[in-house]
């Protein structure tokens, strides 16, 4: 599926679309390149999610995480970019942040990637020529739920 996302307005209500549908235990892995979009897009689910306050990106943290109540499930947000091996995915103990949350995982590609996860939903941005574009993968979980 390919989306355009001319403006803010549209990857928020992306975001919102995308928010709306999660359960614990999805992933939504956000590739493409420097600047185009990965971490606007997460914002926007997170704030989907209820979150009021600011988002940091987590590209020095890595892992940022946020619990209910501040939003409506347990989120895990990552950034793989700083990762130079997928096993330091699990040396930083992503199976245990992951467990009873959402991942959205910005660069996943440097975690091992996670599209062969049937509850992983891969969206890839790019940006032409007056728009970002977003194409959307689905895994099986993810059937019947599409944003």
């Amino acid at each position: 599926m390919r989306i355009e996302l001319p403006d803010m307005a549209a990857t928020a209500a992306l975001g919102a679309a995308i928010a709306a549908r999660l359960h614990v235990g999805d992933v939504v892995a956000l590739s493409g390149g420097l600047g185009a979009g990965k971490t606007t897009l997460a914002r926007a689910i997170i704030a989907a999610l209820g979150h009021s306050g600011e988002v940091p990106s987590p590209s020095f943290a890595i892992i940022e995480t946020y619990e209910p109540p501040a939003v409506r499930l347990p989120l895990v947000h990552a950034d793989f970019y700083r990762l130079e091996r997928p096993e330091e995915a699990d040396e930083i103990g992503l199976d245990d942040y992951r467990e009873g949350a959402v991942l959205i995982a910005e660069w996943p590609e440097h975690a091992g990637g996670f599209a062969h996860e049937p509850a992983c939903l891969s969206i890839r941005l790019e940006i032409e020529e007056t728009a970002r574009i977003a194409i959307v993968e689905a895994g099986a979980d993810w059937l019947g739920r599409l944003p």
